[in-house]
């Protein structure tokens, strides 16, 4: 339980930092204040026209939770702006309101977005929960490395980010750390984590090298996305955007190599439990064997993965008039294509690299000890 209970204290805790990132983000280019409070009436509401267009117009009262206006109620028109999105809020919502002033002096309020906080954190609760009751205590290990990860990104790896150090160099000094750490953690201290952690590596530097090699022989600056974009203007010069494309595909493949190298490494180790004799060649090919279903399974996942985070921009490609040599060329999508490729390259490459240590690792050892027994690995490290 209190392996447990210091997971979950690390997962609580990182939504402090995101959040107070957020409210910074939120004040940049001026004296704006980002108030919290609850609607508690919409003293109207209709549909008017803005600039030729018929949107949504409402007038809220707001009592102020948090804020400078704590314990206020204040009057809030929602609507009232030209606004692609006009989103219809009811009594009881929970919103965040952006606080300036006129040049006379005077406040002007205006609804920013929802407060998510408590929602999330329930989905935060229901997420250990199901984990803690379906993996029992191999779960806690889990979300003990999922916590200590996410402690690398959030305390180690942003802030030097955002400090501008090297992104390439920060990138793969936090891998390196995270790969060891997360899969003793997640599948125990023996010789299969060590051999899924040499792979891993391995992997790591093929998929850094095809990284580092095509953001510059592609042109790929680092600024197609509207939030590398805000990023790069709200640090001027700090940031190398470059630098932070190749880390973000460093950082994405990490969570599927730990489940590819892990599982090649587990399968020869079967393999070489229940047949001691078998040469190495047969059992790599024997390994390869169920690496390939892995492979096919796992190229599947990473496409669908992608396309679905990707949605809206993959709509790009429906009924344009563009032709589809035209759309690959622009730079949003072929950062997304590098990224893809990339990742799938260095996990494909990931299952023959961690079956063949596998095999050399195993076989050796089972050379030495014949009679030792499957679960002997984890005694020694």
């Amino acid at each position: 339980m209190n392996k447990f209970l210091l997971s979950l204290c690390f997962l609580v805790a990182l939504f402090f930092p995101v959040r107070s990132f957020a409210q910074d983000a939120s004040s940049v280019g001026g004296n704006a204040e980002t108030l919290e409070g609850k609607i508690t009436t919409v003293s109207e509401e209709k549909t008017i026209e803005v600039m030729g267009n018929k949107q949504l117009y409402q007038k809220l009262e707001i009592a102020i939770a948090k804020g400078s206006l704590a314990g206020h109620t204040i009057t809030v028109e929602n609507g009232n702006q030209p606004l692609a999105n006009i989103v219809h809020y009811q009594v009881g919502d929970k919103v965040t309101v952006i606080r300036t002033s006129d040049p006379d002096g005077h406040d002007v309020f205006a609804v920013n977005d929802f407060v998510r906080r408590d929602k999330l954190f329930l989905l935060l609760l229901i997420f250990l929960a199901v984990t803690l009751l379906v993996a029992r205590w191999k779960g806690v290990s889990s979300l003990i490395s999922l916590s200590l990860t996410f402690l690398i990104i959030f305390k180690v790896l942003l802030p030097l980010l955002a400090n501008g150090a090297n992104p390439i160099l920060i990138a793969l000094i936090a891998a390196v750390l995270v790969i060891p750490v997360t899969f003793y953690l997640s599948h125990g201290l023996n010789h299969k984590t060590t051999v899924a952690i040499f792979g891993a590596w391995l992997s790591l530097i093929i998929t850094g090298a095809l990284a580092f090699v095509f953001i510059r022989f592609v042109h790929l600056s680092g600024l197609a996305s509207e939030d590398a974009a805000t990023l790069s203007l709200y640090k001027p010069g700090l940031l190398n955007m470059q630098g932070l494309l190749f880390a973000g595909i460093i950082i994405g493949v990490l969570g599927i190599l730990d489940d590819i190298t892990a599982a090649q490494a587990s399968v020869v180790q079967e393999l070489k439990t229940a047949s001691p004799k078998i040469k190495k060649w047969d059992l790599y090919k024997k390994a390869m064997n169920v690496g390939h279903d892995h492979i096919t399974s796992m190229v599947n996942t990473l496409i669908l993965v992608y396309a679905g985070a990707a949605l809206p921009l993959l709509l790009i490609f429906v009924d344009n008039p563009h032709p589809f040599s035209e759309i690959i060329n622009y730079e949003f999508i072929s950062e997304e294509i590098v990224r893809t490729l990339v990742g799938g390259i260095g996990l494909v490459l990931a299952v023959p690299i961690t079956t063949l240590i596998a095999v050399m690792i195993f076989s050796q050892r089972r050379a030495k000890e014949p009679g030792l027994p499957e679960d002997a690995p984890s005694a020694h490290v």
